[in-house]
């Protein structure tokens, strides 16, 4: 071996490593902008869960306890229900994940030192936030039982607790997160593949040389653009398919919701994670460059989307990250067409969110290619 001739070839690959600005820059950029993102947003421990109450009782002493839940930092109240009928469409709309049913004699079991029965129903489609939301909740009526203990004069036997709670899950009562994974892996596996082969598409074409045949074509850029997308929309629909029926027969995942209403949404879906490839794809050079900058935005969509990691746990500028990724809003919309059976009017702001990330794109991706094309 000569050593020459081995470190000249290595000195050469170095000079154009550095003559490519875009991948010399993600070599540092990718490590550096990961580990502060995710270092600073990944957290396990959940608080402030969407929280709404049934309050049969409307007494200080019920209201006093809704205040403490609050107040604890464990539970946002965002719905207060006049009716246990409202809490199937309360849930299926995602605006509460958790549900507290305070009985009409909850004072009255009170005064009489009775236990006091509250109870709690949790949405099953997130284990995660299920088991931190039941610990909290056994947390904080442990603690107000013994608040209530010692605030009385002359106790008695006080054997039994003031206040218990009954906590009970829909959706997913047996808590398999086979239930809870299949469905997030729809949108992880549109957006890896399909935002992948479109961010190589203008970079391939401009390796093999054919970019120019096509700027000289009589093809218009809109139609160039929407030639590039059809083939991986079809290629989406054949995934959601797959999906969808491997979850059902091989994990047993249930889909209680509309089939053609998911298919409707998912074209909003796949078109964005396309016009997202796509503008990746004007911004690289070449194919390289193209994967580079698809792997930046694989790990956001799968750390900061509530895949992996409960939404509700994230620090609130990460979670503002994660509200600009088209896999968040496609993940609840998902969960709740195949676990609750939810429909449009259910999930329109989650719809009108990934709506507007998905004119942005298309937006942005035409500026950039017709200046990419001029």
């Amino acid at each position: 071996m000569n050593l020459v001739r081995l470190f000249s070839v290595a000195w050469k690959e170095l000079v154009q490593l550095r003559r490519d600005r875009i991948s010399f820059g993600l070599i540092v950029g990718i490590p550096l902008i990961q580990l502060s993102l995710f270092g600073y947003a990944i957290n396990t421990t959940v608080r402030h869960v969407p929280l709404a109450v049934v309050d049969e009782s409307s007494t200080a002493s019920s209201r006093d306890l809704i205040r403490s839940m609050v107040a604890s930092g464990s539970f946002d109240l965002t719905a207060t229900l006049s009716s246990r009928r409202e809490i199937d469409q309360t849930l299926k709309s995602g605006k509460a994940q958790v549900i507290v049913i305070i009985p009409a004699d909850y004072e009255d079991n009170l005064a009489r030192r009775i236990t006091a029965t509250v109870q709690v129903i949790l949405d099953g489609t997130d284990p995660q936030v299920v088991s931190s939301a039941s610990v909290a909740m056994q947390g904080f009526f442990a603690f107000r039982s013994e608040s209530i203990i010692a605030a009385r004069l002359n106790p008695v036997d006080e054997s039994l607790q003031p206040i218990r709670f009954e906590p009970a899950t829909w959706y997913n009562p047996e808590l398999r997160s086979a239930v809870f994974i299949v469905p997030g892996l729809m949108g992880m596996i549109l957006t890896n593949t399909l935002m992948m082969y479109t961010a190589m598409a203008i970079a391939r074409e401009r390796e093999r040389g054919t970019m120019e045949q096509l700027i000289v074509s009589p093809v218009r850029r809109f139609e160039l653009i929407l030639g590039k997308i059809i083939p991986y929309i079809l290629i989406g629909y054949v995934q959601v398919t797959v999906i969808l029926t491997a979850g059902h027969f091989l994990f047993h995942v249930p889909i209680r919701g509309s089939i053609p209403f998911l298919y409707l949404i998912a074209f909003e879906f796949i078109a964005a994670n396309l016009a997202l490839g796509l503008f990746l794809s004007t911004i690289a050079k070449t194919q390289q460059q193209a994967m580079q900058l698809a792997f930046l935005i694989m790990l956001p969509n799968i750390l900061l989307s509530g895949y992996m990691f409960p939404f509700q746990a994230m620090p609130e500028p990460a979670q503002w990250i994660g509200s600009l990724l088209p896999n968040t809003h496609f993940l609840r919309i998902v969960r709740a067409i195949i676990l609750k059976d939810s429909g449009f009017m259910d999930l329109l702001p989650e719809i009108a969110e990934m709506g507007a990330i998905l004119v942005f794109l298309v937006t942005l991706t035409t500026m950039r290619f017709q200046k990419t094309l001029d």
